[in-house]
């Protein structure tokens, strides 16, 4: 089994089709009475593109396991943050009361840190997803196999921190606050940004010492 979920072979459809149910079931639930209605519906702006391209997607370049389970724990990671906005995730109150300890006071956090959590994992779980897009569209060679993905999510957090700054300063007030999340950190930006890229590096070094970076011939399409 573990050797299936790291094959580069495309993942059945049936299979895709699961994941895709489970995590709109749970998308559908966080949906419910979110915390701040306005921000939830602009935090997944994006996410209702993205839903919206993947059959297309997925017709053309359908995905292998570790790109399929990449995106769905970051959908449900994002999902938690748009129900509650991303600053009053309230994980360490879940910690304490589950576990009976406190992250924040482990490691001196001063504030929520769940933004920082989930730039981080953009990195390091949508790698093989950027892999196999390159090896569809232009696909590297040599080191560029492995410097070309973390390149390319560092391009996407700097995207994203454009479409924030767009957002926020066209909503303006308390939805644009609660949307950029900062926190009051002046270099909010740069440390998602700088996390992403650490979790981008990250992702494409373990990958590259499994032998997932090394290249492959196109698979056959998976069973419907």
């Amino acid at each position: 089994m573990s050797h299936a979920l790291l094959s580069r072979d495309p993942v059945p459809a049936r299979h895709a089709l699961v994941l895709l149910g489970v995590y709109a079931l749970a998308w559908l639930l966080l949906a419910i009475d979110p915390l701040y209605r306005e921000d939830w519906a602009l935090e997944n702006v994006l996410v209702l593109v993205a839903v919206a391209v993947l059959p297309a997607m997925w017709k053309r370049m359908p995905l292998s396991w570790p790109s399929c389970i990449g995106l769905f724990v970051f959908g449900l990671l994002h999902a938690v943050g748009a129900h509650y906005t991303y600053s009053e995730v309230p994980y360490d109150a879940f910690l304490q009361e589950h576990l009976g300890f406190s992250v924040d006071a482990l490691f001196g956090f001063q504030r929520n840190t769940y933004d920082r959590l989930v730039h981080f994992c953009y990195g390091l779980l949508l790698v093989p997803t950027c892999v196999e897009l390159l090896d569809r569209v232009a696909a590297p060679r040599g080191a560029w196999r492995h410097v070309l993905p973390v390149t390319f999510v560092m391009s996407h957090a700097l995207l994203f921190e454009l479409f924030e700054w767009i957002a926020a300063s066209i909503f303006g007030g308390e939805l644009g606050q609660a949307y950029l999340g900062t926190q009051g950190d002046e270099w909010d930006a740069q440390k998602d940004m700088a996390l992403a890229t650490l979790g981008a590096v990250l992702s494409v070094t373990v990958l590259g010492l499994a032998g997932w970076l090394s290249p492959r011939r196109r698979s056959a399409r998976p069973d419907p």
